[in-house]
């Protein structure tokens, strides 16, 4: 169930991708640096970061050969073929736009942009310089997931469970470091520069809201890109925003979308649970399947998936999906590899991105005219 790396010119070549990465923060060090340098597909030949003495540390540890003072000394590296960024959700997609103008393929942290205006500019720099984009929505990636999609597919092909009714995506959170590993990570006292964000949040968005709204989008991003995975929407034609509620912290209430001509609900909120509450649930006219998230930081996550089945003999199953020990973070920095050097598509391209940046738009449209 995992999408295929072979693209149109055969089988992925057998060299490893010659790799740059652009910042060295908590994401960076807890997730996309140890997973590519574990991964054989990978070559990691250069690191950029604008911190001069944790830019040394951290290349010194990772053993990565080139150090750069910014993206752009990177980007103009010929030697890399690709390059992952993870910085300030502001700051990130001008820097990928910098670097897909230069002809890298990019993998980048989500959200790929924080509006409508950024993300076409992003994608336009993509066309422009022929380098290509995917976007980390680790959650394609998750086995769990994909056995959940592939489930709503075969149930929606042979039509013996009726008809789609439902998708319930639920996100209360908690504590989204839990499960993590005690590890720290390197530091130094240099300070981080401001980032500047003039220009590149929604025009119309009240300024007492930005930081709400980037809050919210920066979680239920997530929540809403699986929601149009599981469903195989990706007609912006297709998505539309019913109805908003959302107290006053920005963050906690309900979401009502219509995706594909089917209900849909992102019931969100800012708890303080110790660990990570968070699940999708699929109903049908005959059975749902319904998956919990697993801690972001676990690994591996071991995610759980029920699907109740009714009729005469109703039953229950929680099928353990293949591989066991797999955790979503380096299952999609592998797939990011694989594609590269197969030129397959991404699983998670920047133009469903764009989809997502609309849709949170015009939640927050919605929330703020409330």
């Amino acid at each position: 169930m995992i999408m295929s790396t072979t693209g149109a010119e055969g089988a992925a070549r057998k060299e490893p991708v010659r790799l740059g990465y652009v910042g060295c923060g908590f994401i960076a060090q807890h997730i996309h640096l140890p997973n590519f340098a574990s991964l054989p597909e990978c070559d990691f030949l250069a690191l950029a970061e604008i911190r001069p003495k944790l830019g040394r540390a951290v290349a010194d540890h990772y053993r990565i050969p080139r150090l750069y003072a910014s993206h752009q000394e990177l980007a103009e590296d010929t030697d890399i073929e690709a390059v992952a960024v993870s910085a300030d959700y502001a700051l990130q997609g001008a820097i990928a736009a910098d670097l897909l103008r230069a002809g890298k393929d990019v993998f980048m942290e989500k959200p790929m942009a924080v509006s409508v205006k950024q993300a076409e500019t992003i994608l336009a720099a993509e066309r422009e310089g022929g380098g290509r984009l995917m976007v980390g929505y680790m959650k394609r990636f998750d086995p769990t997931n994909l056995l959940m999609r592939q489930t709503i597919r075969d149930w929606r092909a042979n039509g013996d469970k009726g008809r789609l009714l439902y998708l319930r995506a639920h996100g209360f959170c908690g504590n989204w470091t839990a499960g993590r590993g005690r590890t720290g990570i390197l530091s130094s006292d240099e300070p981080m520069p401001p980032v500047p964000r003039e220009g590149l949040l929604p025009e119309w968005l009240p300024p007492e809201f930005a930081g709400k709204y980037i809050g919210y989008l920066q979680q239920y991003t997530h929540n809403i890109n699986l929601a149009m995975f599981m469903l195989d929407v990706t007609d912006p034609a297709a998505m539309k925003v019913k109805a908003v509620e959302l107290d006053a912290d920005g963050l906690t209430g309900v979401v009502i979308l219509e995706l594909g001509g089917v209900r849909v609900t992102v019931e969100s909120a800012q708890t303080k649970f110790h660990a990570w509450e968070e699940h999708t649930q699929v109903y049908f006219e005959g059975g749902w399947v319904h998956a919990w998230s697993p801690m972001l930081f676990a690994d591996p996550g071991n995610p759980r998936i029920e699907i109740y089945e009714g009729g005469e003999t109703p039953s229950y199953r929680t099928p353990i999906a293949q591989p066991i020990a797999a955790w979503h973070f380096r299952e999609e920095a592998r797939h990011f590899l694989d594609a590269v050097r197969s030129r397959a598509e991404f699983g998670s391209p920047g133009s469903i991105a764009l989809n997502d940046a609309k849709l949170l738009e015009d939640i927050y449209r919605h929330h703020t005219a409330a």
